[in-house]
């Protein structure tokens, strides 16, 4: 324990760590933990509004801008003092103002998300969700980086304020991405993506400042005196500390533990997140190693001049679609196929089409080009229209109000003509001829069409015989 000590003390005195500024930094991260800072919620709604609208634009100007202003890294850090000094206040106090700070980034995210009337994902919020052991990585450095700064009396940045920090690890716009996914129809692909990548530096940053915390002797008996007299001074006046001073979390809110068992705690969160995020890690692997077989395979086929398209499809079995100028050989491209499964190991479908040329797509055109009808002969033109317009006077001639005598058809420069004659005791009204020409213009498709109609009154009917009378005639 000793050698535990002058080790601790070593690496305090290296980084140039003041005692005396001690109780000063813990005040520091214990306000940036207050779950009823009005300024920190200003902010957090602020970071989440601009994180949604900027992931939603594919902007990462905008998207930078909401992690500068985003404070979640406050509580977080607060979460690894409390574990390296063994707080259990500003352990809970932490975990509140970080449970109440995702859920909601989240549901106004989540809103912002529904009101927008376009929800397609972006490659900003793609981005986010396949996170992998990359990830975790930035997010431990830029958790030492965060800390170390605050160790040191916030010379080179603040607690809340650390803006290349908050680039790197990028806590809002993860949350900003689950809430994407929640307001556009709960997406879970998503959800899952961003939620795992936010729990990766959730984790990560205050498994990283719990580390500094405690190497920099953050819980050494001559600072803590200080530290706990003027904590407790503070809390004393916060709702918060006067409802767990009357339970029996009372006589433990200055001591979170024994510390193998705080350090067994991050330690089995970071070995439940590194299963996923390194198999998410192997899978991008495979996915890089494939897509550098399949180039070089394809250079074997085309020069980079040569291709139209090209379309990658990496699963259990790789589907490559080509669209060339050329025309390649089938053992070339079988070759092709062997080469990439050797480098892979996947099963692999090669499929090259050639782009037609000028000359073959003109060849094309005037294969497809209907043939030119031979001109009909006058006798054919002749029968042809007066089989349609008996068989369209058949359909629409008013038979009640006469009889079709016969018709002849008149061909016009402007129009088409029909002569009708027809017997009735009266002659068809103007609007009968309209009406009976519009059915004609639709039976036979002629727009430019007039109806001659010819009334013949029908024959008087024929006198009866004269009847002689007969005389009697005397005789004289």
């Amino acid at each position: 324990m000793a050698g535990d000590t002058s080790l601790r003390h070593r690496f305090e005195t290296l980084l140039g760590i003041d005692a005396a500024v001690k109780p000063e930094v813990y005040r520091r991260i214990d306000e940036s933990a207050a779950v009823n800072d009005l300024n920190y919620w200003l902010e957090l709604v602020l970071s989440a509004a601009i994180a949604t609208l900027g992931l939603v634009l594919d902007s990462p100007a905008v998207v930078i801008g909401a992690m500068l202003l985003s404070p979640l890294m406050g509580p977080i850090i607060a979460a690894g003092l409390a574990l390296a000094t063994a707080d259990l206040y500003l352990g809970i106090k932490s975990a509140l103002n970080l449970a109440a700070s995702i859920a909601g980034a989240i549901l106004l995210s989540a809103l912002i998300v529904w009101l927008i009337p376009f929800r397609a994902p972006t490659s900003e919020i793609l981005a986010r969700t396949h996170p992998n052991l990359l990830d975790l990585g930035v997010a431990i450095f830029s958790g030492l980086a965060g800390s170390l700064i605050v160790c040191r009396g916030g010379r080179g940045g603040g607690v809340t304020a650390l803006p290349g920090v908050a680039i790197a690890v990028a806590l809002m716009p993860p949350l900003c991405t689950v809430g994407f996914g929640v307001g556009s129809g709960f997406q879970w692909p998503i959800i899952s993506g961003a939620g795992l990548l936010f729990l990766t530096n959730l984790t990560a940053i205050t498994a990283a400042a719990f580390a500094v915390f405690y190497l920099a002797r953050m819980d050494a008996p001559e600072a803590r005196g200080a530290i706990d007299a003027a904590i407790r001074a503070r809390a004393a006046g916060e709702r918060l500390y006067l409802l767990l001073a009357n339970t029996r979390l009372a006589r433990s809110l200055g001591d979170i533990g024994q510390l193998r068992w705080r350090i067994t705690m991050l330690g089995v969160l970071l070995a439940v997140l590194f299963v996923p995020l390194r198999d998410s890690l192997l899978q991008l692997r495979d996915e890089t190693l494939a897509r550098t077989a399949i180039r070089e395979a394809v250079r074997t086929l085309a020069s980079p001049d040569e291709i139209v398209s090209e379309q990658i499809d990496i699963g259990e079995r790789i589907r490559v679609r080509l669209v060339l100028t050329g025309g390649v050989a089938e053992d070339r491209i079988a070759e092709a196929e062997r080469q990439i499964l050797r480098r892979t190991g996947k099963e692999v479908d090669l499929l090259v089409r050639k782009v037609a040329g000028e000359e073959e797509l003109a060849a094309i055109r005037q294969s497809l080009r209907p043939a030119t009808p031979a001109p009909l002969a006058l006798e054919s033109l002749r029968a042809e229209a007066s089989a349609r317009l008996a068989r369209a006077l058949n359909d629409v001639w008013p038979a009640a109000q006469g009889q079709l005598l016969d018709y002849e058809l008149g061909l016009h420069p402007e129009e088409v003509r029909v002569r009708l004659r027809y017997e009735a005791p009266e002659a068809l009204p103007a609007a009968a001829v309209e009406i009976l020409e519009r059915a004609l213009r639709l039976r036979l498709g002629v727009e430019q069409l007039r109806i001659i109609a010819e009334h013949v009154p029908p024959p008087a009917p024929a006198a009866p015989p004269a009847i002689r009378s007969r005389r009697s005639v005397r005789a004289q």
